[in-house]
C-alpha cells in the first residue's frame, strides 16, 4: 500500500515491519503526519489499533486519521469504528478506495 499511496502523490513514511505502537505514534509526532495507516495481517488488529489510538489521543494527535486494513472480520471493523478508528479495508479492496478515503478525510479534517 505504501507504494500505491506514493503513486497517488502522497508523501509516505514507511516504518517497516514489527514497529511498536509507541514507535508508530512517535514517528507520526516527529513527521507532523496527517494519517497513520496500518496494515495488519497477524490477527492483532483488536490490540494494535486501540493501542495506537489511545497513544494518539494521549499525545494530542486528535486531528490525525488512523486507518488501515488487513485480514479483519467485519464485526471487528465495526467495533473499531465504534471506538473512533477510521475506515478499515479488507483484502481485495481496490487501491483507489483507501486513496479516495484518505484524500477526502484530509481535505475535510486537516487545515
Amino acid at each position: 500500500m505504501a507504494s500505491a499511496f506514493r503513486d497517488a502523490g502522497m508523501e509516505v513514511i514507511y516504518l517497516g515491519l514489527r514497529q511498536t505502537p509507541e514507535m508508530i505514534v512517535e514517528a507520526a509526532l516527529q513527521e507532523d503526519t496527517d494519517v497513520i495507516a496500518l496494515s495488519i495481517l497477524s490477527g492483532a488488529h483488536m490490540t494494535i489499533f486501540p493501542k495506537v489510538w489511545k497513544l494518539m489521543k494521549e499525545k494530542g494527535l486528535s486531528d490525525v486519521l488512523l486507518t488501515g486494513g488487513g485480514i479483519i472480520p467485519s464485526e471487528d471493523m465495526e467495533e473499531l469504528d465504534n471506538q473512533g478508528i477510521g475506515k478499515l479495508f479488507g483484502p481485495g479492496t481496490p487501491v483507489s478506495k483507501p486513496v479516495e478515503y484518505i484524500r477526502k478525510w484530509v481535505k475535510d479534517n486537516r487545515k
